[in-house]
């Protein structure tokens, strides 16, 4: 595909050059672009259709990268990538070494903040704004963020803040009606009533039934209808934070835009433009369904998105979904709770069942674990689906108002370990090391899909917070019984016999040291709980083996690895242990078996490392 006047733009600085008059039709060529380039790499497709007028426009107005623009969360930002220097690298979007999904600031001086998760956009250009007053420069700093992410806590901390701190700042309300699941909440509701609250629409029924008359005027109403919303907005939620409140003003209108920004960038203090636009935008089927085409694989552009066809492996995603509708059928005590991650924790089919058991909270991972805990307190059976990046935002809260109270909450921690294309924002490399250290915690590592639904059940019946932590995807493919039965509690299996070497493995990197062991002839042990372990199956292990191995995809540091070792000092045994797992740096963005590899824990490296440590403690 051609692209004339797109290709001529290599920084911002060129696109400022262009006349007001060809903005329209650059918007049509980066949006085409994107549409192109997305379908051929995979990635966020409908969140990054809508704001091409947006970026545009924020672009045009402020002298970037002079002045700041932090974007939230970052799945609405490959048009601000195109448009800075990286049209070209968009090949290569989240491969190994190509570019990132996500602004990064070591990928460009454009990418003021590094983003991935939500909610953090107005605290760090407030910081940024701050720092611009009391370093005397002339600077704008703008922070655009959604209506998903508003839901946060974070952002009305800064909000609350910014209010009262004598800083030029603007927020930008990208409001699209849509997170990655469909918004909840109060929040949401209220921004949608002040589009279509009973106020508003009866006053303009009345304008209409007066003007019907007189056509010209109903046209001259009509065309000022933003205008008189305007009307209803200020006053309210924003304005009493401290904000001089804008809008709503079409997102896609640069004709409105533009000049809208241009007034902006001349005020001083904190500002807070509200600016509507659609997810998908100028993609008919991405309109339509913004959720399917949220995040996506590569497709066929010109067919969409073709669902139903080949048979595909089971992902633990769907066991667990298929899990939590059974346990729903036999206990009326099950809550479901997602923090708006309902599609992507495979609770889809839940929601419809048992909606009335269903919670998605939004984007509130701090209140999805308190809310748990509440309900847990009152004799309730809370199941808390979320991923491990996530799960990070709410640490206190699982160490305060759960383990702490040894409520009965489950947590379905999906997305464990290394996840892929999203990259180091995204990647379950930490949570072995940070749930195990918490008292009353039960930690549990699945090898395979059937052995998940067996410890989806062992949680929900232990009395007390238990977590079960699995990969993206699929694993070895064993399919899981229908059935409800349990694990018992802190046991492992041997898997393997051999000699010299025992593997000790936690979770799906089974496969890899079964494969290992063949070359090695070494015993392979399942522990499956990472606490409480199994003492009993290490000291068996250590005693009739000359070198202990652990293998988990988690960070070294901290992991089930450190388990083992604090076991072997406590039970006084003296032992060669070598403890693999994921090394002490972020890991960046890649396909995750190529991933794997790079990191040594593939069957091949595994066996090599094994070797060679072998050779150096004889």
């Amino acid at each position: 595909m051609a692209f004339p006047l797109l290709e001529t733009i290599t920084d911002p600085a060129e696109l400022r050059q262009l006349p007001r008059e060809q903005l329209h039709a650059l918007a049509e060529e980066l949006r085409a672009f994107l549409l192109d380039s997305v379908a051929r790499t995979g990635g966020h497709l409908s969140s990054n259709l809508g704001t091409i007028e947006l970026t545009i426009a924020l672009h045009y107005v402020f002298d970037t990268p002079a002045d700041r623009l932090v974007w939230d969360v970052g799945h609405q930002t490959y048009a601000h990538k195109v448009l800075t220097g990286r049209r070209a690298g968009m090949a290569r979007l989240r491969t190994k070494d190509g570019v990132s999904g996500f602004p990064r600031r070591d990928e460009s001086a454009y990418d003021t903040f590094g983003v991935g998760h939500s909610s953090t956009s107005i605290s760090a250009a407030l910081g940024m704004a701050v720092a611009a007053r009391d370093k005397g420069e002339e600077r704008r700093v703008v922070a655009i963020i959604g209506d998903g992410a508003m839901s946060a806590g974070q952002a009305f901390e800064a909000l609350n803040n910014a209010g009262v701190v004598d800083a030029n700042l603007l927020v930008i309300l990208n409001d699209n009606d849509m997170s990655i699941s469909p918004p909840v909440g109060a929040l949401n509701k209220y921004l949608a009533r002040l589009l279509s609250g009973r106020t508003f629409n009866a006053a303009r029924r009345a304008g209409e039934k007066v003007l019907s008359i007189a056509p010209p005027l109903l046209q001259l109403a009509k065309r000022a209808e933003e205008h008189v919303k305007g009307m209803f907005v200020p006053g309210t939620l924003f304005e009493e934070l401290g904000f001089n409140y804008i809008g709503p003003i079409d997102g896609h209108d640069l004709d409105s835009l533009i000049p809208t920004l241009q007034n902006l960038r001349e005020l001083t203090g904190p500002q807070f433009l509200h600016v509507i636009t659609r997810k998908g935008q100028g993609y008919k089927l991405a309109e339509v369904d913004p959720v399917l085409y949220h995040g996506v694989a590569k497709f066929d552009a010109s067919n969409g998105i073709q669902s139903g066809k080949g048979g595909g492996k089971l992902s633990f995603t769907k066991v667990f979904g298929d899990w939590l509708c059974n346990m729903a059928d036999t206990d009326t005590r099950l809550v479901g709770i997602t923090p708006a991650m309902c599609e992507g924790s495979g609770m889809t089919r839940f929601a419809a069942t048992f909606p009335d058991r269903y919670h998605d909270v939004g984007i509130a991972e701090q209140h999805a674990l308190t809310f748990a805990a509440g309900l847990a307190c009152e004799g309730m059976k809370p199941v808390v689906a979320i991923y491990s990046t996530f799960l990070q935002r709410a640490y206190d809260q699982l160490i305060h108002d759960i383990a702490l109270q040894n409520l009965d909450v489950t947590f379905a921690i999906d997305r464990g370990g290394l996840v892929g294309a999203d990259g180091a924002t995204h990647q379950g490399a930490f949570d072995l090391s940070f749930l195990t250290c918490i008292p009353n915690m039960v930690v549990m590592t699945p090898a395979d899909e059937a052995e998940c639904r067996l410890m989806l059940t062992t949680a929900y019946h232990h009395p007390g917070p238990a977590a079960v932590r699995y990969p993206r995807g699929s694993g070895a493919g064993v399919p899981p019984a229908p059935t409800l039965d349990s694990l018992p509690l802190g046991k492992g299996e041997i898997r393997r016999r051999g000699r010299a070497v025992a593997i000790l493995v936690f979770g799906t990197l089974l496969t890899a040291a079964l494969n290992a062991a063949d070359t090695l002839d070494a015993t392979v042990a399942n522990m499956r709980f990472v606490k409480p372990l199994d003492l009993a199956l290490v000291r068996e292990l250590a005693q009739t083996h000359d070198l202990l191995v652990t293998l988990e995809e988690n960070t070294v540091i901290g992991g089930a690895g450190s388990e083992v070792a604090r076991a072997l000092e406590g039970m006084g045994i003296l032992k060669p242990l070598l403890r693999l797992g994921l090394p002490d740096n972020f890991i960046e963005h890649g396909e995750q078996g190529e991933m794997l590899t790079e990191m040594g824990l593939d069957s091949i490296n595994l066996a090599e490392r094994i070797k060679i440590y072998q050779q150096s403690i004889t």
